[in-house]
């Protein structure tokens, strides 16, 4: 999870008159003492060289707590000339045009990208178009190409470090011994897992039903009812009287399975994951946030023309743009309607059935990553897209594992250690 702190930012500065070193200060909202900065390494061309002075115009306070006055570690991107479409309308006005579906009034500008990896605090970013930019003074030394070719390998280096910290490096290879971190660490979790694989069963019926007859949403209840009832008969089971938390579970796995039947009959539909009504319900911070790269991925594959339309299913940008809308899915189902940390930890009742989603969400990220593995080793689309999609996709990562975390432990304080 990175750490965002554009908006909290007053002011700043920060110098590479001496090469190979970046310093600087950041004067935060609240704190009355700068963050200081000491990293290795060079910003790109723009700035290599330079001291850069940065000044915001709105800053606002925020729980920066956490976040070290002492930031030493190495540099990521840096630089004050990437393009990002500037909107020109208040905030307010851009919901009004997102959730009407229309092209808002926006123009093209430069914004200051500001990324680091520190020791303490991980990954750090401050991007924004809106700061005001001052250059200080000449440059203490010029880039060179070779030096430019340099220092875009410590970048991918860096992050790759980062990733391997985090446990995130998707082709790294894991000891024999190492414990699987799907298998349950609770009565309760494996519980809530063997209930997940009956549900797979019945939702592989379910999908090829609903490929031989076609997929009408008014029939899936019916479909689900009856393959339902027979896996039971199979089984020998009674159909048990469920509980108004079970039926609300039910509910919940049928709206996530139209879904999902929705992406077995076509290609990857990106939009979808938006909805309809995303604006007329509030959504978990975590979701919008999956589901809008989701969108913004399909939209940049899509657009530069990278994927052929006679393309393998296993592409490796399928498998990336797959992997994150299937993570958006299940971490809709896991986060339900939740939009702030208010609404968490869940409920002890449903807490394993959302543990088994955030899992599987887990699982569609770590695919996206292997995805751009192979785009990295096959060269496909563009390096500076390939490297910040994994960071972005490590961001989601990393929170997921937060959550996962805090969801088993509330599992164990529910008596459950002993498993």
């Amino acid at each position: 999870m990175a750490w965002r702190i554009d908006e909290h930012v007053v002011r700043g500065e920060i110098d590479n008159r001496t090469k190979d070193r970046v310093s600087g200060r950041l004067w935060i909202a609240g704190r009355e003492e700068p963050v200081v900065l000491e990293l290795t390494g060079n910003p790109w061309r723009d700035l290599a060289g330079y001291k850069l002075k940065f000044t915001n115009p709105n800053p606002k306070p925020g729980n920066v707590s956490g976040f070290s006055a002492y930031q030493e570690g190495v540099v990521g991107d840096i630089t004050g000339s990437r393009k990002v479409r500037v909107p020109e309308c208040s905030a307010d006005e851009l919901m009004e045009f997102y959730a009407a579906k229309q092209e808002f009034p926006w123009h093209w500008g430069n914004s200051l990208y500001l990324e680091w990896f520190s020791g303490t605090n991980g990954r750090v970013v401050i991007e924004s178009a809106h700061y005001q930019l001052e250059l200080d003074g000449e440059p203490g030394w010029t880039m060179t190409n070779e030096d430019e070719a340099t220092q875009h390998a410590e970048n991918a280096g860096a992050m790759m470090g980062f990733m391997e910290r985090l446990g995130m490096a998707a082709g790294a290879a894991e000891p024999e011994d190492e414990i699987d971190e799907d298998e349950p660490r609770s009565a309760a979790e494996a519980a809530a897992d063997v209930e997940d694989r009956k549900m797979q069963r019945l939702l592989d019926r379910i999908t090829a039903r609903i490929e031989r007859e076609g997929h009408n949403p008014e029939d899936f209840d019916r479909i689900y009812r009856q393959e339902r009832e027979r896996l039971m008969r199979e089984r020998g089971e009674q159909d048990p009287e469920r509980t108004p938390e079970e039926e609300a579970q039910r509910q919940e796995w049928i709206r996530e399975m139209n879904e999902i039947a929705d992406l077995a009959m076509v290609d990857v539909e990106a939009e979808k994951w938006k909805g309809e009504n995303q604006f007329e319900e509030p959504h978990h911070p975590l979701v919008e946030q999956c589901c809008d790269l989701a969108v913004e991925l399909y939209h940049n594959v899509q657009d530069a023309g990278w994927l052929a339309p006679e393309a393998q299913e296993e592409h490796p940008l399928r498998d990336i743009v797959d992997g994150v809308t299937c993570a958006g899915a299940k971490l809709a189902g896991a986060l339900g309607m939740a939009d702030d940390r208010d609404d968490w930890p869940p409920d002890p009742l449903i807490a394993g059935n959302v543990l088994v989603r955030l899992k599987k969400a887990r699982g569609h990220l770590r695919d996206a990553l292997h995805g751009m593995d192979s785009a990295d080793e096959e060269g496909l689309a563009i390096p500076q897209w390939r490297y910040h999609t994994k960071l972005k996709i490590i961001d989601i990562l990393a929170e997921v594992q937060d959550l996962i975390r805090e969801v088993r432990e509330l599992l164990e304080d529910e008596g459950d250690l002993e498993f």
